[in-house]
Parts: C-alpha cells; sequence; structure tokens
C-alpha cells in the first residue's frame, strides 16, 4: 500500500486548499487565501512523498 494513503491525504489537501484559496480571495479575506494556498503546497508535497514510497516498493 505503501505511498497511497500520502496520495489521498495529499489530493484532500490540494482541494481543501484550494477551496481556501478562493473562498478567501472571493471575500478579499487574504489571511484565508494565504493559507488555502499554503494547505495546497503541502498537498502537493504529500502526493510526491507518496509517489516516491510507491517508486521505492
Amino acid at each position: 500500500m505503501g505511498g497511497t494513503a500520502d496520495k489521498l491525504e495529499g489530493k484532500y489537501d490540494q482541494a481543501a486548499g484550494k477551496l481556501k484559496d478562493e473562498i478567501g480571495d472571493a471575500t478579499g479575506d487574504e489571511e484565508l487565501e494565504t493559507e488555502g494556498e499554503v494547505q495546497n503546497v503541502k498537498g502537493h508535497a504529500k502526493e510526491i512523498k507518496g509517489d516516491v514510497k510507491d517508486a521505492l516498493d
């Protein structure tokens, strides 16, 4: 199973981050927008971590 969990968590974080980013942008909430951008990047990193784990299995 290796990196599957990391990939799923990564996809979740990307989706949640994108949503926060869009809501923050729409409402003018820069803090929420930034939080969303950071969560999106963390999601990408988790997905890459999962890919690496799968490649090593």
